[in-house]
């Protein structure tokens, strides 16, 4: 029940000054070596230090002037309001729309994408458009709904996902180029091999939890990266592994001439016809991670995870092997993360292993995190901000025009970027869709607060 304003401290601006400006101390130290200094280089090729303390001035200024408003905002009085039921609280209200409106209009615009990207940019504009924010960023939706069986729904917290995806990427990558394997016989193979790397993972960490799970996962996804590292005469070391043959349409290769793609279907040829079937191949890889993920959290299994994510001892209890439904979990997760390891093999034509640093691991469990753990929907929105975001933040020239024709942009996308997530996460801590559906229910299906449902901690 919410407190009344007589029960609420009155706002004391003594103290909330004091906590500002301790915020704006914090940020002026932060922001010193990034903005207040800058090295570049003179017509002699020597480093020169520019000196542009404004900058860090008005950093700090935002931040005590934010602070003091946030502080402020909590502090004001509040008027008591009734309870309101279960069915009629905008949280329940915002997840229905968002699961009967969003996301059909997001499969119906992705299913039309690339040709509304040919009408407005042509073939040469739209390029950028399907590859960079299309097919990246629906790389990374299926990679969060393939973690998010693992951390969302079983309540493992993975910090080496990447290296289901380097397996998946490698698999395909040396099947290839080694035995002339098509694409399309690799694809499964890099699956089921990732998986058999997941029960591996799964067996030594059986019986850890919380931090020493995410401590020993860590350690697996550096020990896959340095041993793609060091491990020449297999995986070619830092120099990677190029010329990987690109995906064909079922047989058909994308090239001009007699044989090709354009050529059957009686097309001009273009580049761009490879780029299309790629979208349309992660989406539907994309789609079944998706499809199969909500049938397996109807089945027993699902609910098994769901109970062992609640509490661990009860689900012992309740007979349920834990043993196998942890090892279930990350053999599938790692399953669906070998799929986009090789499509990420076919769709690039290289692979090395600076593609699979632990930043990678980071950014998918943030989309996870960030989405709410367990939603799908949230998952899918939560890379359509992060993934899209950081590429529309490239797009920043305007921005010159404000601070002069010496800004780069391109320096403080990840800044501004990270700023966003940090206010993101505050205001919203369960996630973009902070309400979650029930596997099982009674008579009626009503979706209930993340605060009831805990989080993947292991």
């Amino acid at each position: 029940m919410a407190a009344s304003s007589a029960d609420r401290e009155p706002f004391d601006l003594a103290a909330a000054v004091r906590d500002a400006g301790f915020s704006a101390l914090v940020t002026a130290g932060l922001a010193f070596p990034i903005l207040a200094l800058r090295a570049e280089q003179d017509m002699s090729n020597r480093l020169v230090l520019q000196e542009r303390w404004s900058w860090m001035l008005i950093a700090a200024a935002i931040v005590f002037v934010g602070r003091l408003a946030m502080i402020a905002w909590q502090a004001r009085p509040r008027a008591e309001a009734p309870a309101a039921p279960a069915a009629d609280k905008p949280a329940t209200a915002l997840a229905t729309f968002l699961s009967k409106v969003i996301a059909p209009a997001g499969l119906a615009f992705l299913l039309i994408f690339p040709f509304v990207s040919l009408y407005a940019s042509g073939a040469a504009g739209s390029l950028k458009w399907i590859d960079n924010y299309g097919i990246q960023i629906l790389i990374y939706v299926m990679l969060g709904w393939g973690l998010n069986i693992v951390v969302g729904l079983a309540g493992l917290l993975d910090l080496g996902y990447v290296a289901f995806y380097a397996v998946g990427a490698y698999s395909y990558a040396l099947l290839s180029t080694t035995f002339g394997l098509s694409f399309w016989i690799c694809l499964p193979l890099a699956g089921i091999l990732a998986a058999f790397w997941g029960v591996i993972l799964g067996f030594p960490v059986l019986r850890l939890r919380g931090d020493y799970l995410a401590i020993v996962t860590l350690a697996f996804g550096e020990i896959i990266r340095v041993v793609l590292i060091n491990w020449t005469d297999f995986s070619n070391g830092y120099a990677g592994i190029a010329g990987i043959p690109r995906v064909t349409f079922f047989g058909v290769p994308f090239v001009d001439g007699e044989g090709g793609f354009a050529n059957l279907f009686g097309l001009e040829f273009s580049p761009i016809h490879r780029t299309i079937f790629l979208f349309y191949l992660i989406l539907a890889l994309a789609l079944l991670t998706n499809l199969v993920t909500l049938k397996l959290r109807r089945m027993p299994i699902g609910r098994a995870w769901e109970a062992l994510r609640e509490d661990e001892i009860a689900c012992r209890s309740l007979g349920i092997n834990t043993t196998n439904t942890k090892l279930t979990a990350f053999a599938i997760g790692a399953g669906f993360g070998g799929f986009a390891g090789s499509f990420f093999a076919v769709r690039q034509g290289f692979v090395s292993p600076e593609s699979f640093t632990f930043i990678e691991s980071a950014t998918i469990l943030a989309i996870v995190v960030l989405g709410g753990m367990g939603s799908q929907l949230g998952v899918a929105l939560a890379a359509v901000i992060m993934i899209g975001g950081t590429e529309l933040l490239r797009e920043l020239e305007w921005t010159k025009q404000i601070f002069g024709p010496d800004f780069d942009p391109a320096q403080y996308r990840m800044l501004i970027f990270g700023l966003a997530m940090v206010v993101m996460m505050i205001w919203k801590p369960r996630g973009i869709v902070a309400t979650r559906s029930p596997s099982v229910f009674l008579k009626e299906r009503k979706s209930v607060s993340g605060d009831l449902v805990k989080e993947g901690h292991g």
